[in-house]
């Protein structure tokens, strides 16, 4: 048994726990004595003696609750074990549970949103996903989803929040242009948010104007100045991609760089702590980054091999790069490095980088046209402050701890 140590965050699924399953009670009372759920997890989705919530809820919520069942389970991007890179997600019967998977990930838009064929029968969804506080991390648009197709179809949604591992107070990076709306892209908000999934939920149920029926079991122990390591909680990997809270800390910025013609994150390499290409010159670009003096963090040349499926580029050719050493989490601006890391490419390497495909993440072009000009990074991210300040004042609203 697990002992839970003095002052650890105790997550929404361990607060539903100590509850007795009261808010569930009243979800049933209102469906008329039931309640069929379905569920939204991945392997994250564990209370604090490593139960996962899928057994949680079909094992001690249904004994506590009359009428409760779990009928149906639910995968985000990476599949209900969090494992795979890519579109081949063949999940389909849970073997610890039996029942059915639903995989909500795929290469078209149809295969990403939940339909009203997929949540018949069910009243309720309870979403228990772990964010990494970044706008492109595309777990919030898959409860966007959810949260849309709550009113259409009857469905409450119960969201048990989780930390926000990079912490809940930086709130950083230019905001992604309004009505470009997609996967990466959710809202139009910051690269870095400073919300939980809870907090989130909150937000574009109110500002979306989504009629949701929104219940968020919040988590008891968290400080908005937290990061990971201050909770007390077991790191699991939410995806193959972060596997560390170095790289979490990264995701915000070099994620930018996912989708070029550089190297990021070729899996047996730390993805996002490192990036390269056969092109780049090590010591000059990792000279040029020092010379920047970028808050909190240093720059290291390397050269590697990287490995692992075809899709990322450069798999067994030998690449140079910097690798990133952070020195200071709490002066690092994560979305302004990854500004100075396109700057920086883009500056020494016109002929080669790919500076067009930035903007699959970054999705504000008049940035991408301020990189494009040669502008320092610096008076680029001056320039976001207006908006991102007015996004602050929007987000205070929705904030929970």
């Amino acid at each position: 048994m697990t002992t839970l140590l003095h002052g650890q965050t105790k997550t929404g699924i361990d607060v539903l726990e100590a509850e007795h399953f009261a808010p569930l009670k009243q979800l049933a009372e209102k469906h008329q004595g039931q309640l069929r759920l379905g569920v939204l997890t991945n392997p994250v989705g564990v209370d604090s003696q490593q139960r996962r919530t899928i057994d949680v809820l079909r094992q001690d919520a249904a004994e506590a609750v009359p009428g409760l069942k779990v009928v149906t389970l639910f995968s985000a991007e990476h599949g209900i074990n969090a494992a795979v890179d890519g579109y081949s997600i063949n999940d389909k019967i849970d073997p610890a549970s039996q029942l059915p998977i639903i995989s909500l990930f795929g290469a078209t838009e149809a295969q990403l949103h939940p339909t009203a064929q997929q949540t018949q029968g069910l009243d309720a969804i309870v979403i228990d996903l772990q964010d990494v506080g970044v706008r492109y991390w595309t777990f919030q648009t898959l409860m966007k989803y959810f949260l849309q197709a709550s009113a259409a179809n009857h469905l409450d949604i119960v969201v048990l929040d989780r930390p926000n591992p990079i912490n809940g107070i930086a709130v950083q990076g230019p905001l992604s242009t309004t009505g470009r709306e997609n996967y990466v892209n959710p809202s139009s908000e910051p690269m870095r948010t400073g919300m939980t999934m809870g907090e989130l939920a909150q937000l574009f149920n109110r500002e979306g104007h989504l009629g949701a029926s929104l219940t968020v079991i919040k988590m008891s122990g968290w400080k908005r100045s937290d990061w990971y390591d201050d909770t007390g909680l077991l790191w699991i990997n939410p995806s193959p991609n972060i596997r560390s809270l170095t790289q979490a800390m990264l995701y915000p910025g070099i994620g930018l760089i996912e989708g070029t013609n550089v190297n990021v994150k070729g899996p047996g390499e730390p993805p996002f702590v490192r990036f390269g290409a056969p092109w780049i010159h090590a010591t000059e670009l990792a000279a040029y980054l020092q010379a920047r003096k970028i808050p909190g963090v240093s720059f290291m040349p390397v050269t590697y091999v990287p490995s692992g499926s075809e899709h990322y580029p450069y798999i067994g050719k030998r690449v140079e790069g910097v690798e990133i050493i952070v020195n200071d989490r709490n002066a690092l601006d994560a979305p302004e490095l990854g500004i100075e890391a396109v700057s920086a490419l883009w500056k020494l390497y016109p002929q080669q980088f790919q500076l067009d495909r930035v903007d699959r993440l970054l999705l504000n072009k008049p940035v991408l046209e301020e990189i494009r000009k040669g502008s320092d990074p610096r008076k680029i991210a001056a320039g976001w402050q207006s908006e991102l300040n007015a996004f602050k004042a929007i987000r205070a609203h929705y904030l929970l701890y």
